[in-house]
């Protein structure tokens, strides 16, 4: 019997990919609003505006980017050639969001904006790609898995990287300027991404190939989405998870500033966070021997609403605690990411089965969008929380100001984990029903294939 297992270093290199995206997409996770309302001078209101209002574009150019990824062809294949275009209009997008101009308030304003939406539009024009990457790579569900656990553990561990590094990297590389330290911050950070990157391209293959039936209109690839159910359920179960993440990820640089006050703990406590996540990364492909992937979202996210609500209560020179907890839901929230992706990947073979068409690209930017709108609902509920409860840059904050970004890292976190938990409950492909669409489409004789070469 042929072996269905992608090699090693195949997995390692499509792991690259991930990490060279959170040089990008863990500063603006953790970094990028203080950076907004401390460094550049925005209120915070207004941060937050921008930050949702941006993902309406993006609500049009993520499925857009499926499409176009989905109908191109070329010798290198559809997807991988875009981990080598993209890597430009990220560099620069990267430099430019971080760069301070010499302008008036409303300048700044438009500035951010312009150069916000470019930086989005890079990430999905070399995110989407590449996540959709892993769908053609196998079919085998469990391999998925794994591939998406691999690539999430190089994910969490750049990640890990730049929480720890980034304060000390900008005081450094800007010798007390802040400004400067930012902008010369990205320059680094983006040509490390384009080395990882290329590593990902030359280390990846494509090997499921959509139906060969003439091109489809655009419509009907959104039909397709709109009809796929399992899809649906997902988009808004990442959505949720992700704001979810984005508020405590966000929030955690004003608590430790503003609430806590040791500024100085804010590299460690994010690195720990980072380390939790690729412990519950790695621990994925075990807690899926005992229960299958909707029933260990529930029970995770049960967790993660409980232990939030329970950082509430914690005095703030109760240090250690705060860690403990903050790596208990780390660990907790690690499998959500390669549990959903591998769940993406299953509802590309449900489209495949149901309508005779293959849109995985489509398929994959849900995830990219879901992801981005939940962190724009994430910084939107930031920002309009602190600006209502007086929150003010450099200074001491009042009491109400110091309630408000308690509130974001805990007990809002805590609701939105309950919401993700009721919107579980409509996910509706199980293991059997897979098998059977694995085995009427022939995607198990790929893998076995796959395996023998």
């Amino acid at each position: 019997m042929h072996s269905k297992k992608l090699p090693l270093s195949e997995k390692v290199g499509y792991a690259c990919g991930d990490v060279a995206s959170n040089f990008y997409w863990r500063v603006f996770d953790v970094f990028l609003f203080i950076f907004y309302t401390d460094v550049f001078g925005l209120n915070p209101a207004i941060v937050g505006t921008m930050m949702l209002v941006t993902r309406i574009i993006d609500a049009v150019s993520d499925p857009m980017m499926g499409v176009l990824a989905d109908r191109t062809k070329t010798r290198m294949g559809k997807f991988r050639p875009y981990l080598l275009w993209g890597i430009i209009p990220i560099f620069a997008a990267g430099v430019l969001t971080f760069t301070v101009p010499d302008l008036n308030d409303t300048g700044k304003v438009i500035w951010a904006f312009s150069t916000y939406i470019f930086m989005m539009l890079a990430y999905t024009f070399i995110n989407v790609p590449y996540g959709a990457l892993m769908g053609v790579m196998t079919a085998d569900s469990k391999e998925r898995t794994t591939l998406v656990s691999i690539r999430f553990i190089g994910a969490f561990s750049g990640g890990t990287l730049v929480a720890y590094i980034t304060n000390d990297m900008v005081e450094w590389l800007g010798g007390g300027n802040d400004e400067l330290g930012w902008q010369l911050l990205m320059v680094v950070y983006g040509a490390v991404a384009a080395i990882l990157f290329a590593i990902t391209f030359f280390a990846s293959k494509e090997r499921i190939q959509p139906p060969q039936i003439r091109s489809t209109p655009i419509k009907t690839d959104f039909k397709d989405l709109l009809g796929n159910t399992p899809w649906k359920v997902l988009f808004v179960l990442a959505m949720i998870i992700m704001v979810t993440i984005s508020l405590r990820a966000s929030s955690g640089t004003f608590y430790f500033k503003y609430y806590v006050e040791r500024e100085d703990l804010i590299g460690d406590f994010t690195s720990l966070y980072m380390v939790s996540l690729l412990v519950g990364t790695a621990l994925t492909p075990l807690l899926l021997k005992w229960f299958d992937k909707k029933k260990l979202l529930v029970i995770l996210m049960i967790a993660v609403a409980l232990l939030s609500s329970l950082f509430f209560f914690i005095p703030k020179d109760q240090i250690a605690l705060m860690f403990v907890l903050q790596a208990a839901i780390g660990i907790c929230l690690g499998p959500k990411s390669p549990i959903v992706f591998s769940m993406y990947a299953d509802t590309a073979d449900y489209s495949q089965w149901k309508t005779g068409r293959r849109a995985t690209a489509m398929i994959f930017s849900a995830a990219s969008f879901a992801q981005k709108l939940g962190g724009a609902v994430a910084g939107a509920t930031i920002g309009w929380v602190l600006a209502y409860m007086g929150y003010a840059a450099n200074v001491t904050q009042s009491s109400e100001s110091q309630l408000g970004i308690v509130l974001l890292m805990t007990v809002i976190p805590g609701i939105f984990a309950l919401l993700s938990v009721f919107c579980i409950r409509f996910y509706s492909l199980s293991k059997e029903q897979l098998e059977t669409i694995h085995a009427e489409l022939g995607l198990d004789d790929i893998d076995a294939e796959a395996g023998a070469k």
